[in-house]
């Protein structure tokens, strides 16, 4: 079966740029450095769909239409539908939810481009993160497992030791207390 050959169509410029970028952002959350690789994924796309015969001809348009990105993320910054603080307080909530400890947050967001997020550091949600991770795990108070495993794979995930062997200390009902209050958001 034949590959039908697929068109470019126009240059990318502000205009559709803009669009594909509301258009990302309606259906994903992203940051600002993720939404420009994926701006910039784009028009490589465009790029590659025009052939290797035109690369030199429409190396400027796609120097053109990669300067534009930035302008385009201003934009965008400015309406508020691009906020990387939002972004950053969402998913470190969302995060802690899961049972992931303040420092794999941390690494999380920087791996999404954010570099500063301004997270407090506050023991007792790394407390109860702990022991979402436990839950999740079937350990601590809520199963039997290896302590000595778990505070392992617990030292893997980011977690202090001491707030490990706290967790571990708990009873079932004071954890569970502890989990509950993860569903109050960041501030």
């Amino acid at each position: 079966m034949a590959k039908l050959a697929r068109t470019a169509g126009k240059p990318p410029n502000a205009a559709t740029l803009y669009e594909a970028a509301l258009n990302h952002m309606a259906r994903y959350t992203a940051t600002e450095a993720g939404l420009a690789r994926v701006l910039a994924r784009r028009v490589d796309r465009w790029g590659r769909l025009q052939g290797e015969e035109a690369a030199e001809e429409i190396a400027d348009t796609i120097q053109q239409a990669k300067a534009e990105i930035p302008g385009v993320l201003s934009r965008l910054r400015k309406l508020g539908v691009l906020n990387d603080d939002a972004f950053a307080v969402s998913r470190a909530n969302r995060l802690t939810r899961e049972g992931k400890s303040h420092r794999a947050t941390l690494a999380h967001l920087a791996a999404k481009g954010i570099r500063a997020p301004s997270l407090p550091d506050d023991p007792e949600r790394e407390l109860a993160a702990a022991c979402a991770y436990l839950r999740r795990r079937r350990a601590g108070p809520f199963g039997p497992a290896p302590t000595d495993k778990i505070l392992a794979t617990m030292a893997r995930g980011g977690f202090a030791q001491s707030t490990a062997r706290r967790a571990l200390a708990l009873d079932r009902d004071e954890a569970e207390g502890l989990i509950l209050s993860l569903s109050e958001p960041l501030a």
